[in-house]
């Protein structure tokens, strides 16, 4: 019997993931914006076979401009050309539901597809905040729950579209001048609340069928949207025992939405600052929090526990009176999943803050290599995880000594294949997924 392997996806983005990472010295504080960048941490994660990479997007400027490299190149174009510069790596990009229509990015998706041979993934995002919402025109953001019914209706669209053509629809018959079959395209012909979309998408249907569908949210809406759509989910967690109530709340929400338990991979994000001893990792990490602006961070917290500007103080805790996660609209699993963990282990903002520099609310592990494994492979074997969005808090150097010295060890502990093998396979193949069947398309009966 083949062992279990973990699914790993290398999350990216700009210098690293902690907010202080472009002030070291060996960091390029314009790699965000630069080509070359992204293509040696794809072929990084490559080499360390990774089942795939990760851009993550929003539709507005995140944060300060002082605080750190501000700003993103768009995902889909970005991955198109990192497409081209690796073979085997599954290219996910975020896009939100909320400020894009259906049709657009269902091209979009399926022309990533096609130019990869198979390898595109959609982290399906509904956005949060206000800042975005006003670059589209709206005075406030829509509530958490429309902004996930109309990320249903978006999803149930796409599917149309990328099922619009058949995968013979292209008959290419020469001889009689007959390039395809209009029997075999399926307009949509939507008319719903949010969308009306008449047409059949002018891409066909795309190596994966549809991209993989990824989500990352972790409130009861997200978790109900994950259980219908969801392949893979990027979670965070930061206790082994909250890992494994959402694996398991989560596997049977997809069981009782009538799907397979296995098509939906579970992989919560874990920030890894290694070291070749444990005080050497901890050094690190230490170095990294000395270079973390206080100011930048008590801006950040404020706005995501929507209290009044100057309400925290540096060296207290956080209030005693903040609003219950069912006033949030924004992220609320990400507040409370801050809030949780400031007042189980009684943090001051201070202490707070260095806590998410390195991941914004994800698994920090200072260790050396076997330590780092350690904690992956407890994880993996005991019900928290299929696997691990990997978020080097330094690019490009976090994820060479990811790839360098922690793969090896679950390689040597056959948690992790040695090589892609010979043959091309697409995203799906690389996380154990069928390819969908067209839903224009009965299924011949078994005799």
């Amino acid at each position: 019997m083949t062992r279990r392997q973990l699914h790993l996806n290398a999350f990216l983005m700009t210098t690293g993931h902690h907010e202080a990472s472009w002030r070291l010295p060996e960091s390029d504080p314009y790699a965000h914006v630069d080509l070359a960048h992204y293509v040696r941490l794809a072929r990084a994660a490559e080499r360390g076979t990774f089942d795939s990479l990760f851009l993550a997007d929003g539709p507005q400027l995140w944060s300060s401009v002082g605080q750190r490299p501000a700003g993103a190149l768009e995902p889909i174009t970005l991955l198109t050309a990192l497409a081209t510069a690796t073979e085997h790596i599954g290219l996910i990009a975020t896009a939100s539901t909320s400020y894009n229509s259906p049709y657009n990015l269902a091209r979009k998706f399926a022309t990533l597809d096609h130019l990869s041979g198979g390898r595109a993934g959609w982290n399906i995002v509904t956005t949060a905040g206000a800042e975005a919402a006003r670059n589209f025109g709206l005075d406030a953001e829509p509530a958490h729950a429309e902004r996930y019914a109309r990320a249903a209706e978006f999803l149930d669209v796409a599917l149309k579209l990328w099922d619009s053509w058949e995968d013979d629809t292209i008959v290419a018959d020469k001889a009689a001048g007959v390039w395809g079959d209009d029997a075999k395209i399926h307009p949509p012909r939507h008319q719903g609340r949010f969308f009306s979309v008449e047409g059949a998408l002018n891409v066909p249907r795309s190596p994966q069928g549809y991209p993989l569908l990824v989500q990352a949210g972790s409130s009861e809406d997200g978790k109900r949207f994950a259980a219908r759509y969801a392949e893979a989910v990027f979670t965070a967690q930061q206790t082994v025992e909250d890992a494994r109530a959402f694996y398991a709340d989560l596997k049977a929400r997809t069981v009782a939405a009538g799907r397979d338990a296995d098509h939906i991979k579970v992989l919560p994000g874990i920030v890894p600052v290694l070291g070749s001893t444990e005080a050497e990792a901890r050094a690190n990490e230490r170095a990294l929090e000395d270079h973390i602006v206080h100011a930048h961070g008590v801006n950040h917290l404020e706005r995501l526990l929507q209290v009044a500007p100057g309400s925290l103080e540096l060296d207290g805790p956080l209030p005693a009176d903040l609003p219950p996660e069912s006033a949030i609209e924004g992220a609320k699993s990400r507040y409370t999943l801050i809030v949780g963990l400031a007042r189980r282990e009684r943090l001051t903002v201070r202490q707070l803050i260095g806590r998410l520099g390195g991941g914004r609310g994800h698994l920090t592990v200072a260790g050396t290599p076997e330590q780092v494994a350690d904690t992956i492979q407890l994880w993996f074997e005991s019900g928290a995880a299929d696997g691990f969005n990997i978020m080097p808090p330094v690019l490009p150097s976090g994820l060479d000594a990811f790839v360098d010295h922690v793969v090896p060890v679950l390689r040597a502990r056959g948690l992790l294949r040695t090589g892609y093998g010979s043959a091309r396979r697409t995203l799906r193949d690389r996380y154990g997924l069928p390819r969908p069947a067209n839903q224009h398309v009965t299924a011949p009966a078994l005799v």
